[in-house]
């Protein structure tokens, strides 16, 4: 079983990233291969600054690494760094009706947001089916939000079984995380940038104390009465860190009352700081050790090139782009 998932470098990581996507992939790399790689061409669709992104890039890494991904049992690399997903991207662009990228949400949304609608946002589904098929992936760990992708990357990986005949690319299965939509942000709404209201994985203790302090919206309940459990943010987040002991009985003190919420954000904090200790004493050795980063990311960039090859000599050959 072949597993990929692909990450933005689209800056600081936040928990929903961490829960949603990071914590998964660590976890498949003991059950079958892993590839997994920072989606830098994808990024460019909404960043344009060439210093940025190449911060990011290895600022993912780092992440990723330091939250546990293990470069000998797992393959990360950057997605520039494989230029045959390129070349797949317009094969398949080729047999891609308009029709099926004007439906897709990402577009959509993106230009709400207010981003430019450039060519590149508008195929954005065309790369990612590429990013999946060029490694003949079975299984891609995605949200909900993104399942309308993995649809098209299937649909057109058919499109070209069907036209050319054969089992040219298998055809993916989504694996759909359900932890992504009740990571709540700060605020109460979905974690998102966008909104500004993300608990960070990595940053120093001050700030982050101070974040979960200030940010966290609660009621004016008195400190002698009950708080309330439904819709507690302080509750959902704490349920993410704690043990299940810990939780219920963060719960029990809810319901008693007594307790203020300055101490249940305090709980809070001790617990989220604790959970990611070991990947923050990861990261320093990792920021400490830039050239250990670099050759994972090159060594990685070898191995996706090498399975990208393989790829791209049996697409090329039943499409016609060789003759000899």
């Amino acid at each position: 079983m072949r597993f990929l998932t692909g990450l933005q470098p689209s800056g600081q990581l936040h928990i929903g990233n961490y829960f949603g996507a990071i914590k998964s992939a660590v976890e498949l790399q003991e059950k079958g291969e892993a590839f997994y790689f920072i989606a830098n061409y994808h990024a460019m669709t909404t960043m344009d600054s060439a210093e940025t992104l190449r911060n990011n890039t290895i600022d993912l890494a780092i992440d990723f690494l330091a939250c546990g991904l293990d470069p000998q049992k797992a393959v990360l690399f950057a997605q520039s760094a494989v230029p045959e997903v390129n070349e797949l991207a317009w094969i398949l662009s080729t047999v891609c009706p308009m029709g099926l990228l004007e439906r897709c949400h990402s577009y959509k949304d993106k230009i709400a947001k207010g981003f430019s609608p450039n060519h590149a946002l508008f195929a954005y589904p065309a790369l990612m089916a590429a990013d999946i098929l060029l490694y003949n992936s079975d299984a891609v760990p995605v949200g909900k939000d993104q399942k309308q992708h993995l649809e098209v990357t299937r649909d057109l990986a058919g499109k070209i079984n069907d036209m050319f005949g054969g089992e040219i690319f298998k055809l993916p299965e989504a694996l759909i995380s359900e932890v992504t939509a009740i990571v709540p942000g700060l605020d109460g709404q979905k974690m998102s940038k966008s909104y500004g209201n993300t608990l960070p994985i990595f940053g120093e203790e001050k700030p982050l104390r101070k974040l979960i302090n200030k940010k966290i919206v609660t009621d004016a309940t008195p400190l002698e009465s009950p708080k309330p459990t439904e819709g507690s943010i302080i509750l959902a987040l704490y349920k993410l860190f704690a043990t299940p002991e810990q939780y219920e009985e963060m719960v029990a003190a809810h319901q008693r009352g007594g307790v203020g919420y300055g101490q249940f954000k305090k709980d809070l904090f001790e617990a989220y700081w604790e959970y990611f200790r070991t990947a923050r004493e990861k990261r320093a050795w990792l920021v400490a050790n830039p050239d250990y980063v670099k050759q994972v990311l090159s060594d990685g960039a070898a191995r996706a090139r090498e399975e990208a090859a393989k790829t791209m000599t049996r697409v090329r050959e039943v499409v016609g782009l060789t003759w000899c």
